[in-house]
């Protein structure tokens, strides 16, 4: 098998599973919905799209590892297939149409592949290393933005009881009166699929899982992006934390954040 290999069946995979979320999202109202802790939801919509993923990539790579939000961790070779199926949850839930499907491969603990498919609007954010990002096919970069002051960022903000809020809410006071605005949207892949192509200029929070930053990684890293924990010497597949931006901009966005 090849990377081009692998990436035509994540790509497919991941698609089919928007199209499975399509599906449930036309018709959410009669979902069952269960609460994980406070804020988190899962229905039957994640675990359908799930439930497809993990048998696809078992049918079709089945001495690889497994990791997917729903389903947990399955041990194989020193390849594993690192998967949210429905990242954006509660956007799914509330008919907000920001949401996708994450699929990401690790071998011998290196990130080598990331799909990051949103089903309602069309596009398909995937990247292999040394390869470049793409959406719907066509090479994207981050953003040209070199002055924070016009820079565009993104975040996700703790929720319930979740820890780091008052640290959350330090970062924005320190950065919002330098740059041009914070988003929220709810969907962490996403987010950074967006600094991958340039529609924003960086990306910060704490404390993420690995399914909701794995492909992301991997698409900011081959857009050019500068990919750091909250320490520098940090890699977010470790510690969850990511704080991203383009190349021009992470010097000061970084030192803002970490004050």
């Amino acid at each position: 098998m090849t990377a081009e290999d692998d990436m035509a069946l994540a790509t497919r995979l991941a698609q089919e599973a928007g199209d499975i979320l399509l599906g449930y999202w036309s018709a959410r109202e009669a979902l069952t919905i269960a609460t994980k802790r406070a804020g988190d939801f899962v229905s039957e919509a994640d675990r359908s799209a799930e439930q497809h993923l993990r048998d696809g990539f078992a049918s079709a790579r089945p001495g690889d590892g497994w990791l997917g939000e729903e389903t947990g961790a399955a041990p194989g070779s020193g390849r594993r297939w690192i998967v949210d199926p429905l990242d954006g949850t509660t956007n799914f839930l509330r008919g907000i149409g920001h949401w996708a499907v994450s699929v990401a491969l690790e071998v011998d603990g290196d990130l080598v592949l990331g799909v990051v498919h949103d089903p309602v609007k069309g596009e398909t954010f995937a990247a292999s290393k040394g390869t470049g990002t793409k959406l719907n096919g066509q090479p994207v970069v981050v953003a040209q933005t070199a002055d924070l002051s016009a820079a565009l960022f993104g975040t996700g903000i703790p929720f319930g009881t979740m820890a780091y809020i008052g640290d959350h809410a330090g970062d924005i006071s320190r950065l919002m009166p330098k740059c041009a605005g914070v988003r929220r949207m709810g969907a962490a892949a996403l987010d950074l699929a967006y600094v991958a192509s340039g529609r924003l200029d960086g990306f910060w929070e704490r404390r993420l899982q690995l399914w909701d930053i794995a492909a992301g990684l991997v698409l900011l890293r081959e857009a050019g992006a500068v990919v750091e924990g909250w320490d520098a010497e940090e890699r977010p597949e470790d510690t969850g934390t990511v704080v991203t931006a383009t190349r021009a901009l992470f010097p000061q966005f970084a030192s803002t954040l970490r004050g």
